[in-house]
């Protein structure tokens, strides 16, 4: 499991992302171990997250409703419930619906002085912003909470790498780059999460690389690869990244070999690949290149 040490919530030690089933099995064994109804209630709308992120909504809704019937008085379990249920609608497909929810958990997180949650509503509600003004509103609001709230602090390395991929998806290079430079910094505050930040440095070389500042971005690129492949699991993001980024430096045999280790990678894991024949074009060119 992912190391989470720098994430004030009690229960976020339990979530493995990458292994829902495990994650239920912690969650239903500590259901068991909690003193009171406040709690039980807490960890259902973690059970419910679950569901949710299995595309199982109903089910998702129900474990919720249970939730709020155990509740009793409890400010943090009101927030999870909004929080979760706001999670279920946007990925539900309903992201109005959503917002409301995110907000009202922001407002209430915030009343009960919980700085962690309120930092996860604020980064949910930019999500489900209806356009990108929205968007950049509740970033922003975010990223201040962060810097002002040593709980939320955890929220300044996501709040800032989804402000870098706003601004470089919309071609604002400059502007993401910056934006990528502030979110490695944040996630290089927790050094046991060796994810979070190989995936920062990724990013950042990302940016770089739009700029023609090539050079800069391998080293970045090369200790995502290396830990990826020491630590974590191979990448065929950042394998691709750096076929890319070697081509660019006219170093073919080093492109190739990065290229071919990409290409299974991605066909497995990445359902855009196949959907953008140019991407893949370009990535079979470099791996049979000379």
């Amino acid at each position: 499991m992912r190391s989470l040490s720098a994430v004030p919530d009690r229960l976020r030690p339990l979530w493995d992302f990458d292994d829902l089933d495990a994650s239920e099995a912690r969650f239903r064994a500590q259901l068991a171990r909690e003193d009171d109804e406040a709690g039980r209630a807490e960890i259902l709308t973690q059970l419910a997250r679950i569901e949710g992120l299995r595309g199982q909504f109903e089910a998702g809704e129900r474990l919720l409703r249970e939730a709020e019937s155990r509740s009793g008085d409890s400010a943090v379990a009101a927030v999870r419930v909004d929080l979760e249920r706001g999670r279920l609608r946007r990925s539900g497909g309903d992201p109005a619906a959503a917002l409301p929810l995110f907000e009202s958990a922001y407002a209430r997180a915030l009343a009960a002085d919980e700085g962690f949650l309120a930092g996860d509503a604020a980064h949910m509600a930019a999500l489900a912003g209806a356009d990108r003004e929205a968007y950049a509103a509740w970033t922003k609001r975010g990223i201040e909470l962060a810097e002002s709230n040593d709980e939320a602090r955890y929220w300044r390395g996501p709040l800032l790498n989804n402000l870098g991929w706003e601004h470089f998806e919309a071609g604002e290079h400059e502007q993401a780059l910056e934006a990528f430079e502030r979110a490695l910094a944040a996630r290089e505050e927790d050094p046991g999460n060796g994810s979070a930040i190989a995936l920062a440095r990724y990013a950042v070389a990302k940016a770089l690389r739009a700029l023609g500042r090539v050079g800069e971005a391998v080293p970045l690129v090369e200790q995502s690869v290396a830990w990826a492949e020491g630590e974590g699991a191979p990448d065929g993001w950042y394998h691709e990244e750096l076929a890319l980024e070697y081509a660019a430096l006219g170093r073919a045999s080093d492109a190739r070999e990065q290229a071919k280790l990409a290409l299974p990678l991605l066909e497995q894991a990445d359902h855009s690949f196949a959907e953008d024949p140019a991407r893949a074009t370009a990535l079979r060119n470099l791996a049979g290149a000379d």
